[in-house]
């Protein structure tokens, strides 16, 4: 089971790695048992572990008769016995990621590594990939700083989105703004969460068609009649498959030298 504490066992230990062969170890090793259920024994040489299992799939110890931890994945066992224990404890952790300012509630550090967490009290903030975190904080009372997402816009929206959704400031910018591509179809593309932001045709089921919104800026339309996004890695269609995304194309840009 993997919770948030990091366990640390100290002493004169012996250490036996069972697998395809076996070894044995005796010295004065630290071993860590880290969330994801990694152990690793380190002793006063070197960088590398002496001994190691990755992401087992039990961990159990037995404090009887002395301290013994014993980890386990498929036909791989790691054993460690401690004669003399010098020590053993559980430390709380989290991920260690970038400051991004000072939690409302606890006065922690904000950081930001796949969201962004409290280090103090361990709030979570789910945040895009493409998201900038800002300096100013947002506008209510609720003390989170403020992202940047590019939607189409770029928009500055609260961290928590229950506070400020992210998705309402895109619907209210882009819903119905373009038309199904479709042939046939008389449908405007409704602004929806299915997974990612999409622009989806308002006749779902009887018409299909949806396309993911980039992480960009809207700056002209393609030859196809939906828009163009400048993205970090170019021009492109709202419709990624689009064959005329390269020919037809007209950016803002091109636009004002016309």
């Amino acid at each position: 089971m993997i919770d948030d504490a990091i366990r640390v066992l100290a002493g004169d230990c012996t250490v036996i790695a069972e697998g395809d062969d076996r070894q044995e170890y005796r010295g004065r090793v630290t071993t860590i048992v880290k969330p994801d259920n990694t152990v690793l024994v380190h002793d006063i040489d070197g960088y590398q572990p002496v001994a190691w299992l990755t992401r087992a799939d039990s961990v159990s110890s037995d404090r009887r008769d002395g301290f013994t931890l014993v980890a386990k994945k498929d036909t791989q066992t790691l054993r460690i016995a401690a004669h003399d224990q010098d020590g053993f404890a559980h430390y709380p952790s989290s991920a260690a990621g970038t400051p991004v300012g000072t939690c409302p509630d606890c006065g922690g550090a904000l950081v930001r590594s796949n969201d962004v967490h409290c280090v103090g009290c361990g709030d979570r903030y789910g945040v895009p990939a493409d998201a900038t975190i800002r300096d100013d904080q947002c506008d209510c009372d609720c003390g989170l700083p403020k992202m940047r997402v590019e939607r189409g816009l770029a928009f500055n929206v609260c961290l928590d989105r229950n506070c400020e959704s992210l998705d309402a400031a895109v619907r209210e910018a882009f819903d119905r703004e373009w038309s199904c591509p479709e042939p046939d179809c008389d449908g405007d593309l409704r602004i929806l969460r299915r997974g990612g932001l999409i622009a989806g045709c308002e006749h779902y089921p009887e018409c299909d068609t949806g396309f993911a919104v980039p992480a960009g800026v809207v700056d002209g339309e393609c030859g196809c009649g939906l828009p163009t996004f400048e993205t970090a890695s170019g021009i492109r269609c709202l419709d990624a498959t689009c064959e005329r995304a390269l020919e037809g194309t007209v950016t803002a840009e091109s636009a004002a030298d016309d």
